[in-house]
Parts: structure tokens; sequence; C-alpha cells
């Protein structure tokens, strides 16, 4: 089994198709949406874990993008700005699922591990963690 974290765009014409239903009853693919902002008429953003078999995860990817769906890998959304960041550790306080550890004087970000709740974003003092979703 494989485990993928995709960012979809929706074009405002494909905000009210039921994709997400044919990825589960058509591929065989586990979705677990993390966060989602879909309006009808307007273009959408949803941000997915996906998990099944390599090839169904791959022929799940060709039919959202048939269908006209913007399909990314998700770890191009997290940013940390190495030149404002003092690894104060504040981020970490707030991390619930531990994607951002400090280990010696090291911030590491676990993109696996990221749910994309924004809390580091809010807590850093010195804004150096930024998501765009």
């Amino acid at each position: 089994m494989t485990k993928k974290r995709l960012d979809l765009t929706f074009p405002p014409r494909q905000s009210l198709k039921p994709v997400v239903y044919h990825l589960v009853k058509d591929y065989d693919i586990v979705p677990n949406i993390l966060r989602a902002q879909i309006q009808p008429g307007q273009e959408g953003r949803m941000l997915v874990e996906v998990t099944g078999a390599k090839e169904a995860i791959a022929q799940g990817i060709g039919f959202l993008e048939a269908q006209g769906l913007t399909v990314r890998e998700a770890a191009s959304d997290i940013r940390l700005d190495e030149d404002r960041c003092v690894t104060c550790g504040l981020c970490t306080a707030v991390c619930r699922p531990k994607a951002l550890v400090l280990s010696g004087e090291d911030l590491v970000f676990d993109k696996d591990r990221c749910v994309y709740c924004e809390a580091c974003v809010v807590a850093c003092p010195r804004r150096a963690i930024s998501l765009t979703f």
C-alpha cells in the first residue's frame, strides 16, 4: 500500500462533481480529506491523503487530471524560511502530530506527519513558516 498527500485544485465547473467518490468506487483508493475549500461555481482546493495500490493511485490521479483538476504533491505548500528561523522551538510546542521537532540546534520538518493545521504558522514569532493553501 502506498500513501500520498495531494493538493487538488478544482476549476469552477468541477466544484460539484463527486470525484472523491470515484476514487473510492472505481480505483479502490481510501481518501482522507485533511482540508478543503470548495464552493459552487468557484475555484476550490482540497488537501487529501490517499492510500491504495501504487498503480491505483496513479490511475486515480490520471482520472482527476482528466476531470480538469490540477494535482500536485502537497509538500510544496509548506515553506520554512531558514534565514528568518532562529530555532526557538515555539512551532514545535504547538505541533500536535510532531511534524516539527528540534534535533540539536536544527528544526526538522517531517512532511508525512503534517496535517496542515497552521498552528506552527501562527506560533512563529519571526513568520519563518508559511502555508499556501
